[in-house]
């Protein structure tokens, strides 16, 4: 007997053999068979969907979960325009911190203000409190002098404005998350995800100095399923600092590692470790994605998070260590360091299964397409970030470049894996608004950008369920409904391939199942 059949729908299971059904049956947390392979099987329960449409569920290949969700409990000052109103917000929440403590905001972004705040404007509304303002990119943040005092002298030169390390030497003064904690902002995230139907993510970078902020984060992961917090399939991203130097066999070719050589694979289907990840640069937000030339308008072209050499150098280890890797790179510059880095570690010990990937893939110039596709690297890509910020992206890129910025037809046209994500809480993570951008590459204010780079709603569809579960090593188990994979499946109130595509993004996530469970709060 069927766990489930599903009826009366337009099933698009992106699986080429059998690409359109009618009926799905589900067993216990499996797929079993479509159409007629279950049509006269009798089952517990009985779903008519009159002609609802039901996909695979959306795999987000780059996500923040524990960020997401201290985000949403965080004050913030993005609803703010001006200095004027800034400071006002952090006076409030400054009234509301214990003397001596902590005024911690979020939605920090001095492109809304025209310029950074300064340390002294803080220092004037903080009475003695540290105050520590988030930047929306996740690779900066503002702090007032009663920080900055508290910071090696080379860091406190500044303006109270500290970018990647810096940053994370300043969240470094502060006692990490509990893991109960930690838990609680994976489980508020998770629940975000499925209600826009996500079955599947990979959060990118645990145990790292910029976002979860815990030297035992892995250990919430493994609460948060026994609470009950965990309701889809996770995989975790290891932040490169976690590894160190081990004396290995001389054979087995491997400098750096987590302790007992732990690496990409281990775990179950509902959680386990995945790639490696390894950041060359920063964010385009903060101006410091690394760039070949500068900014339009500036006189900089970014940072990279450490000297090419040594970057490279971790990149190598990486790769020696048996890792799949999740290279960060936004700018073009940083791109070319991982080129360069990935393409020695091919040489060395070639692995040509590794599907290593380069996250965000920002700029690519057309150069270093033919070297993406030659080493088999995916691009992970978010198409949120120029919805919502393209209109400054392509103004800081200038008319030559902006083209380039998070390409879609010039990957897949090199063979490229072209993944879709969110980087949430960057960024909005609904993939059904993503998809939508993914076709008719508009920004929120309506300029088209890279017009050229756009692809298929199909196309788009792959990226954020077939490539998805390729990227994450998911492909004998998701991305497609198939018989035998994972009952992870969306409902949607539309067909995203039928309606017009400036309606993608507003059609109704009906329901999300993940191994043939319903989400709690399904409507069917």
């Amino acid at each position: 007997m069927l766990s489930t059949r599903l009826t009366n729908a337009r099933i698009l299971t992106m699986d080429p053999d059998r690409p359109v059904a009618r009926e799905l049956g589900i067993w216990r947390d499996r797929i079993v068979g479509l159409d007629e392979e279950v049509a006269d099987l009798p089952a517990r329960r009985v779903v008519d969907l009159q002609g609802a449409t039901v996909l695979p569920g959306f795999i987000d290949s780059h996500v923040h979960l524990a960020w997401t969700g201290f985000k949403a409990g965080t004050p913030s000052i993005a609803p703010c325009r001006s200095v004027e109103d800034v400071l006002a917000a952090v006076a409030e929440a400054v009234a509301r911190t214990p003397e001596g403590g902590w005024t911690d905001l979020a939605g920090y972004d001095q492109r809304g203000l025209g310029r950074h705040l300064t340390a002294t404007e803080l220092d004037a509304v903080s009475a003695g409190r540290k105050v520590f303002l988030m930047h929306d990119s996740g690779h900066g943040c503002m702090v007032n002098t009663a920080v900055l005092d508290l910071l090696p002298a080379a860091l406190a030169d500044g303006d109270g404005f500290l970018a990647e390390g810096a940053m994370g030497t300043a969240r470094a003064l502060r006692l990490p998350y509990s893991q109960q904690e930690l838990a609680d902002a994976i489980g508020h995230a998770a629940r975000g995800c499925l209600a826009e139907g996500i079955t599947g993510c990979a959060e990118a970078g645990i145990g790292g100095a910029l976002f979860g902020h815990s030297p035992v984060e892995l250990g919430a992961y493994q609460l948060a399923p026994e609470q009950g917090k965990l309701p889809l399939r996770v995989q975790l991203m290891v932040s490169a600092d976690r590894l160190r130097p081990v004396a290995a066999h001389r054979d087995d070719g491997i400098p750096r590692a987590l302790d007992l050589g732990l690496r990409t694979g281990f775990g179950g289907d509902r959680l386990s470790v995945g790639a490696l990840k390894i950041y060359t640069d920063g964010g385009m937000m903060a101006r410091t994605a690394a760039l070949s030339r500068p900014y339009d308008g500036l006189d900089h072209a970014g940072q990279l998070q450490e000297d090419a050499g040594s970057l490279a150098d971790t990149i190598v280890d990486g790769h020696l260590a048996g890792w799949q890797l999740a290279v960060h790179a936004i700018g073009d510059r940083a791109a070319d360091v991982a080129l360069d880095a990935l393409e020695r570690a091919q040489r060395l010990r070639p692995r040509p299964g590794a599907r290593h990937r380069i996250e965000h893939a920002g700029l690519i110039r057309p150069d270093q397409l033919d070297r993406l596709a030659a080493l088999g690297v995916a691009a992970v890509v978010q198409p949120n970030f120029l919805r919502y910020f393209g209109d400054d992206y392509a103004a800081v890129m200038g008319e030559e470049r902006a083209p380039w910025l998070y390409r879609g037809r010039g990957f897949l046209d090199h063979g490229i894996t072209l993944v879709g994500s969110s980087d949430r809480p960057v960024a909005d993570g609904s993939p059904l608004r993503a998809i939508q951008f993914m076709v008719e590459r508009a920004s929120a204010s309506g300029q088209v950008i890279g017009p050229d780079e756009g692809i298929t709603v199909d196309e788009a569809l792959r990226a954020y369920t077939v490539a998805g579960a390729f990227a994450c090593h998911w492909e004998d188990r998701a991305g497609s409904l198939t018989p035998g994979r994972s009952a992870d499946l969306v409902v949607l109130g539309d067909d995203p391939t039928c309606v017009e595509v400036p309606r993608i993004g507003d059609i109704d996530v009906v329901a999300t199942f993940v191994d043939g469970q319903e989400s709690e709060g399904g409507a069917l």
